[in-house]
């Protein structure tokens, strides 16, 4: 009988791409494959965030940042020709780039913010799937996290529309899940308020009561959304795609979002 791969070499010779990944959520997942034995190729928007978040995880022996923004297409194309050739390949990609520029009435909604939320949130989405299937995954195999949300699953006041973006990137989380199996598991994770820069305008008012309504009592952090998104990645799911796993500290138990 094989011994099992220690925990924290789970992921060595394996290399993840991770959009979104300067800060927040995306950080907390590069963080904790590089500590498990992964390199990884980070993005975001700006140089600066990305340069601190390389060194944060020991410098460019294990970790990559390329800025760009995620609905680019010449930005994907670069990572993931970056990727292969720096770490010889991409054996995981986490989708964790998401925007939302408006709050209130869907309504009322702006119908040029609609199409740029669609546009970074399930369009680019799409887009890295397809880049890096094209470019590695396709002959080799792989795993592949998207980021949803809570809202997705339920109407949510004042972010309906992100909601409706987070719905078809679950749609299309299940839809890929059968396409590109067996080779290929697709998978995501959906968030309840987690404490980002992101969601801070959900929170900073009144974090004490906001975090009174889930079973928990506490609002999430980073760390709790990767370490699903880790379990996703890793072996431990090999038996597991098309689903999306709440991360939610309860909250939906209780109706809310």
């Amino acid at each position: 009988m094989t011994a099992p791969t220690p925990p924290t070499a789970r992921f060595a010779k394996r290399t993840a791409v991770l959009t979104g990944a300067s800060r927040g959520i995306g950080f907390a997942v590069a963080e904790r494959l590089v500590s498990e034995g992964a390199r990884v190729v980070i993005t975001a928007r700006h140089e600066e965030g990305l340069a601190r978040a390389v060194d944060a995880l020991g410098g460019e022996e294990y970790a990559i940042g390329i800025a760009g923004r995620a609905d680019d297409a010449e930005h994907r194309a670069a990572v993931v020709a970056t990727a292969i050739e720096r770490f010889g390949g991409i054996d995981m990609l986490v989708n964790n780039t998401g925007i939302n520029t408006v709050y209130g009435p869907m309504i009322d909604l702006d119908l040029a913010a609609a199409r740029k939320i669609v546009e970074v949130n399930c369009l680019a989405t799409l887009g890295w799937a397809q880049e890096v299937y094209r470019g590695w995954m396709r002959e080799h195999g792989g795993a592949i996290v998207n980021v949803s949300s809570v809202a997705g699953l339920r109407p949510a006041q004042g972010i309906g529309f992100y909601g409706a973006s987070k719905a078809m990137l679950r749609h299309m989380t299940e839809q890929l899940a059968v396409e590109l199996a067996p080779g290929i598991r697709v998978n995501a994770v959906a968030p309840a308020v987690v404490k980002t820069q992101f969601a801070e305008k959900l929170y900073e008012s009144g974090e004490e009561a906001l975090a009174a309504g889930y079973p928990m009592r506490r609002l999430g952090v980073p760390e709790d959304v990767a370490s699903a998104v880790v379990y996703l990645l890793s072996d431990e799911a090999s038996w597991t795609t098309g689903q999306t796993l709440v991360v939610d500290g309860g909250i939906l138990l209780r109706g809310g979002v």
